[in-house]
């Protein structure tokens, strides 16, 4: 039986990982702040399903939460982070910015860190982070976000080159979706919104076929082709 991690598994796409991974027999670790939330959810299925509650800004616990429940687990053969913010701010509020690189920058580079340190340790596992489209371009209405996942991205890649190097069986999925229907879909003028369902099986596919770096929904490969070759000057504009 295989056994996973799901950082942010509370809502949106990481319960319904969670949800996915039981349903094919995985014994699923599952993080979040909300406790009552990962407890109704292992009242689902309690054979399947192991609770583990902190926050992700936390680090020094971040560490040990994730050694305890990698111990619970006996193993870990996967960890899904999916745990991000991020908010609307044309006004610059530096709350709002700083709670977006605390979570996405901080929290990620801690949750990043322990996985793969663990991973090279055990000699093999897979790491699939849910970045976003957005990071491949800034944005006047969320600049902190846009940039964190930039950040996640180079990251990511950063530890890609890292784990080549050590020829080990590890796999890094840089997962970057559009616009899916939680929470984190914010603002108007969205399209192509996936359902939560829809993008979770895509996000499951990819990281069973060991994807390195895969848009959610497919079509937002087109998107992102494009938003490359927007030159500066003219996307600063809009």
């Amino acid at each position: 039986m295989k056994k996973a991690i799901i950082i942010g598994a509370t809502s949106g796409i990481g319960r319904e990982l969670a949800i996915i991974l039981a349903d094919n027999n995985y014994v699923v670790g599952i993080t979040g702040r909300r406790k009552q939330l990962l407890d109704e959810l292992k009242d689902t299925r309690p054979d399947h399903f192991i609770v583990s509650a902190f926050d992700v800004t936390e680090t020094l616990a971040v560490t040990k939460k994730l050694d305890e429940l990698a111990a619970d687990l006996g193993k870990v053969d996967l960890v899904i982070l999916s745990s991000g913010t991020g908010e609307l701010n044309e006004q610059l509020d530096l709350a709002i910015e700083k709670e977006t690189l605390d979570v996405n920058v901080t929290g990620f580079t801690a949750i990043a860190n322990w996985t793969i340190k663990y991973f090279l340790q055990q000699k093999q596992g897979q790491f699939a982070a849910i970045t976003s489209i957005a990071g491949l371009r800034g944005s006047r209405h969320a600049p902190a976000y846009n940039a964190t996942k930039a950040f996640q991205i180079n990251y990511l890649e950063g530890l890609r080159q890292k784990i080549k190097r050590s020829k080990l069986p590890i796999t890094i999925t840089d997962i970057r979706p559009g616009f899916v229907d939680t929470a984190m879909a914010k603002g108007e003028g969205k399209f192509w919104v996936a359902p939560v369902t829809k993008a979770s099986k895509q996000i499951l596919n990819a990281i069973e076929n060991r994807k390195r770096i895969v848009y959610v929904t497919k079509r937002w490969r087109i998107i992102a082709f494009v938003l490359r070759l927007i030159p500066t000057g003219l996307y600063s504009k809009m």
